[in-house]
């Protein structure tokens, strides 16, 4: 029975399947939905955490053990590289965004910038926090060459990321929000009311970074024609 021992350890070590090697991607918010469907395209295992652009980078800085971080702003990538975070300074662009101000479903759609104060009537302007969080800072570009961040900087209703700032207005507690445009394309309870211009908005660019050799694999994905397509259909355009 002793001499059966190993033979069976075999069998049952080559009946078992291979477990997926496992992985954490660190995400900006406006990525989640996207993100979901490109790793159910990976062989790995992928757990994604999502969160303003500032916070995911702050956390991998303080040893947070992700092994690709993918972020809304180059900024915040060249944080990283500052840091000295291995990966950081040899980021890959996967996409790019717009950003748009959005109203409850079904609103009248602004002619122009100088609608927003009119509109909002007092009431405050969903956005996401400027030092935290890319879609606000790109607000507050946006409003200050349009000369509008003057008048409208004491009337924000600051988000730690663009997702709250959506919820704020599709719930509703304000009245207007700065968004991006994939951002409001997946809730139906908002219209967008305008397109900002990209030269006033700057561009809005997505860097993804393996930090580890295990993440290598899933940032080649993420740079490929198949994740491409799935970018593009959420709404993002190609890098």
């Amino acid at each position: 029975m002793m001499r059966l021992m190993p033979l069976l350890c075999l069998f049952f070590s080559l009946a078992s399947p291979a477990q997926a090697e496992r992985i954490t991607v660190f995400a900006a918010a406006s990525l989640r939905g996207v993100l979901e469907d490109i790793a159910k395209l990976s062989p790995q295992e992928v757990i994604l955490s999502f969160g303003g652009s500032g916070t995911m980078a702050r956390q991998v800085a303080a040893g947070a053990p992700a092994d690709v971080i993918v972020l809304a702003s180059p900024l915040w990538m060249g944080w990283l590289a500052e840091q000295g975070v291995a990966g950081a300074s040899t980021p890959r662009n996967v996409a790019r965004n717009t950003l748009v101000v959005i109203g409850p479903a079904g609103a009248t759609p602004l002619d122009g910038p100088d609608d927003l104060a009119p509109r909002l009537n007092g009431n405050r302007l969903a956005m996401g926090q400027r030092d935290a969080v890319p879609a606000g800072a790109y607000a507050q570009t946006w409003l200050r060459a349009a000369g509008l961040w003057d008048d409208l900087s004491t009337h924000l209703a600051e988000t730690d990321n663009v997702r709250a700032a959506l919820a704020l207005v599709a719930r509703g507690e304000t009245p207007l929000g700065v968004v991006y445009a994939t951002d409001a394309a997946a809730e139906p309870g908002v219209s967008v009311l305008y397109e900002v211009p990209a030269p006033l908005s700057g561009p809005i660019t997505y860097p993804a970074a393996a930090l580890t050799a295990t993440g290598a694999p899933f940032l080649s994905l993420l740079d490929s024609a198949q994740a491409r397509a799935v970018f593009a259909r959420h709404g993002f355009r190609a890098p």
